[in-house]
Parts: C-alpha cells; sequence; structure tokens
C-alpha cells in the first residue's frame, strides 16, 4: 500500500527544544519536522530527481548569496525552530547576515530560534499538496518575508507573502524574484526541468 501523505507520531508528551532535538539526534539518520501542536512528522528522502532538483536550486541561491553577501543560506537538511513552537525543514532557506548573527553560536549548532526570511519547497511526485501549503502557510505565519512552493507535478509556483493572498504563477517557462527580500535574485523555472 503507497502512502501519500505524511506520517505523523501524535504527541504522547510535550518535549522542550532541547529534548526534540536529542530525539532527532538519537534516531539519526531519520529526519523528523515538529507541527505546532507538539506532533512529530517522520521526513522521508527525496528520490534521486527530487534531489537533483533541490540542489539546483540551493545552489543558485548559495551563488547569488556567495556574491552579494547579504546572509545565510540553508540546505533542507536544516531544521529551524518557529516562534509558533513548531521545528520545520525547509528545502532551501535564507536569512539576513544580522538576525543569523544575533543568535547565539550554541543555539546555531542546534535548531536555530529563527524563522528563515525565504523559504522554498519543492514538490516531488509523491508529496501532499495540502501538506506544503500548510506548511508554507506556517512560515508565513511565522514572519517568513518570501516563500516559494515549487509544483512540478502541476507546473506552477504558489508564492508566500506578509499580509497578501498566495500568487500562483502557472507559467514554468518563468523566472522568479527574490523581489526586495534578495534583491537581485532570480530563478529560472526551466532549470528544474532535467
Amino acid at each position: 500500500m503507497l502512502l501519500e501523505f505524511p506520517v505523523v507520531l501524535k504527541k504522547l508528551d510535550t518535549m522542550t527544544d532541547d529534548e526534540f532535538f536529542a530525539f532527532c539526534r538519537a534516531n539519526d539518520p531519520m529526519e523528523f519536522e515538529r507541527d505546532k501542536n507538539g506532533n512529530i512528522i517522520i521526513v522521508s528522502p527525496t528520490g534521486s530527481k527530487t534531489g537533483l532538483r533541490n540542489i539546483t536550486l540551493g545552489g543558485e541561491l548559495y551563488a547569488w548569496n556567495k556574491y552579494h553577501d547579504l546572509g545565510y543560506a540553508f540546505d533542507s537538511s536544516t531544521g529551524f525552530n518557529l516562534p509558533n513552537g513548531a521545528t520545520r525543514s525547509p528545502d532551501a532557506a535564507w536569512i539576513v547576515k544580522e538576525r543569523w548573527e544575533a543568535i547565539p553560536e550554541e543555539q546555531q549548532e542546534k535548531f536555530a530560534p529563527i524563522c528563515p526570511d525565504f523559504v522554498i519547497e519543492l514538490r516531488s511526485a509523491s508529496d501532499d499538496l495540502k501538506y506544503l501549503q500548510n506548511k508554507m502557510e506556517e512560515f508565513r505565519e511565522n514572519n517568513c518575508r518570501l516563500g516559494w512552493l515549487i509544483d512540478r507535478k502541476e507546473q506552477n509556483v504558489h508564492i508566500y507573502r506578509p499580509d497578501q493572498p498566495v500568487e500562483t504563477v502557472q507559467s514554468f517557462d518563468s523566472m522568479l524574484s527574490g523581489e526586495d527580500v534578495l534583491p537581485g535574485f532570480t530563478f529560472d523555472l526551466r532549470l528544474l526541468n532535467r
């Protein structure tokens, strides 16, 4: 039987951020997220094609950031403790330099207590769209300034901004803009057609 939704372990007891970090380390190499209600979500590895596309997205973000030096880029295995109590791992993320550097190094070594300024989620063939949309809403509700939910299955992109309706770009021949969050950053969606 093929499951097309995430496996959720209902919380039995509330874990502190440190306890959840220790739980994740003790169960390495499995990957987990935690929603705002304390439920633990098992995150599966991506398929190879999705991994190729994720590294393309992350590589473009990293290259832009290396040139502009305005912040820090993070990969899909990075967990962030959001203000609402959730611990989430986007496929790619970016944080303004001043915000990241204000976090004590000890906290940077764990799941940093911060919501990224920019996040990307790339929907793989087996990902549940509603689950990813809810995750993107959670980032937005926790003050993420720009988010892209790239849906290769439906060939569109949902763009999340604070206090605005979600914008949907219907063409996979488009260039996405980092807007004022990532000045000068653009991403050509055709790079994901490999």
